[in-house]
């Protein structure tokens, strides 16, 4: 089988486990969108998830997304950072990414407002909230409690950021549809004081079924589109 049929196959199955689940969680299909996480492959495999209808791209790593993302500049797609992110690269980021989903700490705010405001951008900004145990030391991902706080500051960033919703990770080792029942509580109250905020980024290759019945609006699908990451990273 041909690249392009690889990932033909591969994306139809992804595809129609989405609208699976939405069905199962009385959900339309189109209240669920794909972002699929290219990490470690070639630029010539975003195009060709181009030309199958992929609109959302998701990088993690910042000095491969940003090569990445100029050698498709053509395609008009919309790139999604979703990694860690280390507050001196933020500003970097800013430029090209249309969407940063792993905020969590007001210091990444400033730099990402200063990028976006210097490039003449607007960004749209997820807080990584993370579902680790109180007790447990979280590695990346806001406490709920202190998403309040953070959720101001982005507002007061002004016009170059837009507060758009939340993202989070199921912890290693936890029930998924435990964390992302969490999660929607979460969600919920943040809703209540940010109602425009409305997506919900959940959900990986191994549990996007979990996330969408807990209400996610995008998941976020590398291995089962693209295969196993590369040995050579």
């Amino acid at each position: 089988m041909s690249r392009p049929e690889e990932l033909a196959d591969a994306l139809a199955k992804v595809r129609e486990r989405i609208a699976a689940a939405c069905r199962a969680a009385g959900r339309g299909e189109d209240e669920v969108g794909l972002v699929v996480v290219t990490k470690f492959f070639p630029a010539s495999d975003v195009r060709l998830l181009a030309g199958l209808g992929v609109t959302d791209v998701g990088e993690n790593r910042h000095q491969e997304a940003r090569v990445k993302a100029e050698e498709c500049a053509d395609l008009g797609l919309r790139w999604h950072y979703i990694g860690g992110l280390q507050t001196n690269k933020a500003a970097a980021v800013a430029c090209y990414a249309d969407v940063v989903e792993s905020v969590d700490r007001p210091e990444l705010v400033t730099r990402l407002a200063r990028g976006a405001t210097e490039t003449e951008r607007q960004v749209d900004v997820l807080l990584q909230v993370s579902l680790d145990p109180p007790a447990a030391e979280h590695r990346f991902g806001a406490a709920p409690e202190a998403l309040g706080a953070l959720a101001e500051s982005v507002v007061a960033a002004g016009e170059a950021l837009r507060l758009r919703g939340l993202m989070a990770v199921a912890p290693l080792g936890e029930d998924p549809a435990t964390a992302f029942a969490r999660l929607a509580e979460v969600r919920a109250a943040f809703l209540s004081d940010h109602p425009d905020a409305t997506l919900l980024s959940a959900g990986m290759s191994g549990d996007l079924e979990q996330a969408i019945s807990a209400g996610a609006t995008h998941v976020r699908v590398g291995s089962a589109v693209l295969g196993p990451r590369p040995q050579v990273q």
